[in-house]
C-alpha cells in the first residue's frame, strides 16, 4: 500500500474498504506508540480505535505535507494527549504480572533473552515520557527525525536532541540495572 493515502482517498469517495485497510496496516503499530504514552495496552488499543473513529466520522482532511503514516500517528498522539489530561491518573500494570514464554528448546537461552527483553522494557519505562516516544517512534516505527518531529510537534533539531539525550538516559538506566551488552 502506498502509505495509505490511497486507501483513505477510496474511503472518502465511499468505498468502506479504504478504511478496511488503513486499520489492517496501521492498527498494530499506532497501538504500540500510544502505548508509550498510556502504559496500559488495552487503554492504548482504545485509543487506536478512537484514531480509526476520528478518520471514519470527522473524515479530517489529508493534506500531503507528511506520509500518511505520519498524519495518522499525529491524530493518535493528539487523541492520546487528551484521554492523558482527562485522565490524570493512569494504573500502571507491573511488568512481572506479565506472562514469560518460553521456547522448550532452549530454556537458558531464551531465559537469558527474557530477562534482557525485561530489564531493557523496564529502563524504557523508567524514562520520562518524552524520551519513551521518541525512542519508539525512532528505532521501533523506523520514522525519520523529520518525521517524529512533525508527530511529536517539535522541531528537528529538538528531535536530535531529545533522541541524544534520550539514549544516554537510556544506557545509564541500563547500566544502574546491571545490563550486559551482547558481543
Amino acid at each position: 500500500m502506498e502509505n495509505g493515502a490511497s486507501s483513505y482517498h477510496r474511503f472518502l469517495a465511499g468505498d468502506d474498504e479504504g478504511l478496511h485497510d488503513i486499520i489492517c496496516e496501521y492498527r498494530t503499530g499506532l497501538i504500540l506508540y500510544l502505548n508509550s504514552f498510556v502504559q496500559n495496552i488495552h487503554t492504548a488499543e482504545e485509543l487506536t480505535e478512537d484514531t480509526f473513529a476520528e478518520l471514519a466520522i470527522n473524515c479530517p482532511k489529508y493534506s500531503g505535507k507528511s506520509s500518511f503514516m505520519t498524519w495518522l500517528y499525529a491524530i493518535g498522539r493528539n487523541i492520546t494527549i487528551k484521554y492523558l489530561r482527562k485522565h490524570a491518573k493512569l494504573s500502571i500494570v507491573p511488568l512481572e504480572s506479565q506472562k514469560n514464554l518460553a521456547d522448550e528448546k532452549n530454556i537458558e537461552s531464551n531465559y537469558i533473552k527474557s530477562e534482557q527483553k525485561r530489564i531493557v522494557h523496564k529502563a524504557l519505562h523508567s524514562l520520562k515520557s518524552e524520551y519513551r516516544q521518541v525512542l519508539y517512534l525512532s528505532f521501533f516505527e523506523e520514522f525519520s527525525n523529520t518525521e517524529t518531529a512533525i508527530i511529536m510537534k517539535k522541531n528537528k533539531r529538538q528531535i536530535e536532541t531529545l533522541l541524544y539525550n534520550a539514549k544516554l538516559a537510556l544506557k545509564s538506566e541500563l547500566e544502574r540495572s546491571g545490563f550486559e551488552y551482547e558481543e
